[in-house]
């Protein structure tokens, strides 16, 4: 059975309370300038108030993407480093991200020509008009020109968008709406795991620093003390003053929160709120042939029914939010979801006794006073400013997104070095992230690295941890042989209590929540029943030193958190 380390965390903090750089927030473009930071040699901690990826990067919409659409906004330079960005995820992650094939219905010609100039001149202002074909035929040969030098399917070549009209369209898709006129047709990538490739990106900050860099969840910054940074423990209540030469506020959303709490109210943020379901409906699934159907609603917001793990996903909203209210997917937006959804495939009922999951949250865009928020700029800045009462720097990290975090990483990471006055040593340009390393990309290699592992366990088991883990599995391989007690879980397909208790005890997991919601695909599927969700905490109980009363609570707490956006949910403390 694997013993779990409690080298890092929060006690390593503790211990030796300072370092040159203190990273706030452990979404992904904080774990990447972690990362790049580490590589550098820098001694760099990191502090996250909840769990690793839970906030605004656990709620995107599983895409990576140029942002077709921002084009319209005249952002050139985001678009061309998100289509570079994409390209580059599709090779150093491989085993996350994937070609999508996306496909837009078209309903109208020519709307759109004429007030498209209008909107970019004002930055996104003006009254909505659909895009129609002529304009969408713009955007996609400018998108085509900046996705050529290496992508989908070749080293010099990503393909190009193709059109067609309303016959060939219904054949490829015969469940679209028959009033489409045309669709185009263009290639993305998906994000099948978001969570678990953050994992990686931390994982490999760890790997390249050693004891120079050290994170932790469950981890608040709170205030400021003497000039340095107070942290708290959010498990035992625990507080230490922490001393940094650079404080990186990478906490999103909530970055004017942070800088307030650090002594330095701030107005950067003005996030939108995006919620999504997740639908397990086998009619749905087939009537979009694999791809992801990408589209606009009539006010102007951008809509997707996006085909993953068996599951469709629909999203997204975009609507204005304060952060002291909750994040929750409302039912007023499943309403909207479910209209849209009969709007493009309207010959297909979705109930909402299909909806298996919920998620929401906010995006860490920048204060856009009047502007659409489907408008706003999805560009990210740095804002530089002192740390109240001490000699350390704070940069604040305004916007940024998941297609872009490793350059938005990299500019951090370049301020920081600037600050330090130390030379960077290497690019993460091209370095492969976690099971991305090695990953087989064709089929005989994917046999041979699966005949390679499958001694202890069989072939079959060893392609699902691939599929899971990329080439990271060879180490879940190792620890499920190794566990004697390793047996298949009954409520959980495709699981074993092994490789739970391998998450658990190398991976930060503090709550079961984290293991379902971030480490595993378990709740995103729907597969978060009562019995599955006991059945889990069992499981990893031993590593975690939790006794049977904690065992019980653990699993009431991550059934309230899975089940939270649904209203028919009792939680636990009313039942």
């Amino acid at each position: 059975m694997t013993t779990r380390s409690t080298a890092r965390g929060w006690t390593s903090l503790a211990e030796r309370p300072y370092a040159d750089v203190l990273i706030i927030g452990g979404g992904i473009n904080g774990l990447a300038t972690f990362r790049d930071l580490a590589m550098q040699g820098v001694d760099v901690a990191l502090v996250e108030r909840d769990d690793f990826v839970s906030g605004a990067s656990a709620a995107s919409s599983h895409m990576i993407h140029g942002g077709i659409r921002y084009l319209e906004n005249g952002e050139f330079r985001l678009v061309h480093e998100a289509v570079t960005e994409r390209n580059a995820l599709l090779r150093i992650a491989p085993h996350y991200v994937r070609p999508l094939q996306t496909t837009i219905p078209i309903f109208s010609t020519f709307s759109g020509v004429l007030s498209a100039p209008l909107r970019f001149l004002r930055h996104g202002g003006g009254k909505h008009h659909e895009r129609g074909a002529a304009l969408i035929k713009i955007g996609l040969v400018i998108y085509d020109s900046f996705s050529r030098g290496g992508g989908v399917f070749g080293a010099n070549t990503v393909a190009k968008h193709t059109f067609h009209g309303r016959k060939r369209s219904l054949a490829q898709l015969p469940q679209l709406n028959p009033d489409v006129k045309y669709t185009a047709t263009y290639w993305d990538a998906s994000l099948h795991d978001p969570e678990r490739l953050a994992i990686d990106v931390l994982r490999d900050g760890r790997a390249a620093a050693g004891e120079r860099a050290r994170a932790a969840n469950y981890t608040a910054a709170v205030g400021v003390e003497d000039g340095r940074v107070l942290l708290r423990d959010a498990v035992t209540g625990e507080e230490t003053p922490f001393t940094a030469a650079v404080v990186v506020n990478a906490s999103g959303p909530w970055t004017d929160l942070t800088n307030a709490a650090l002594g330095d109210p701030t107005r950067y943020m003005g996030g939108t709120k995006g919620s999504h379901i997740v639908l397990d409906h086998p009619e749905l699934l087939a009537a979009t042939g694999g791809r992801e159907l990408f589209f606009e609603n009539e006010d102007g917001r951008i809509v997707l029914i996006y085909p993953l793990k068996g599951r469709v996903l629909v999203g997204t909203t975009d609507l204005e939010h304060d952060m002291s209210d909750p994040v929750v997917c409302t039912e007023p937006e499943v309403d909207y979801f479910i209209e849209l959804i009969s709007q493009v495939l309207p010959a297909i009922p979705v109930e909402r006794s299909q909806i298996v999951y919920r998620f929401a949250g906010v995006r860490p865009l920048p204060g856009h006073g009047d502007v659409s928020p489907g408008f706003v700029s999805r560009d990210y800045r740095i804002e530089s400013a002192p740390l109240p009462g001490g000699d350390a720097t704070v940069l604040s990290l305004i916007g940024g997104k998941w297609t872009t975090f490793r350059a938005s990483a990299e500019h951090l990471a370049d301020r920081v070095l600037e600050l330090l006055a130390q030379p960077r040593r290497s690019s993460t340009k091209g370095v492969p992230i976690g099971g991305g390393r090695g990953y087989p990309v064709t089929e005989r290699a994917r046999q041979q690295w699966i005949a390679a592992h499958a001694v202890d366990i069989p072939p079959a088991r060893v392609a699902t941890l691939l599929d899971r883990y990329g080439t990271v599995a060879a180490s879940v391989v190792d620890a499920i042989a190794a566990d004697a007690d390793d047996a298949p879980l009954a409520h959980l397909r495709g699981y074993s209590s092994g490789e739970l208790r391998h998450l658990a005890a190398t991976e930060d997991v503090v709550h079961l929540e984290d293991l379902l919601l971030r480490r595993t695909s378990i709740a995103f599927v729907g597969a978060g029943t009562a019995e599955a969700v006991a059945e889990a905490a069992e499981a990893i109980a031993p590593v975690l030193g939790w006794d049977a009363a904690r065992t019980a609570r653990e699993a009431e707490r991550a059934l309230d958190r899975i089940h939270a956006a649904d209203p028919s949910w009792i939680p636990a403390a009313a039942r």
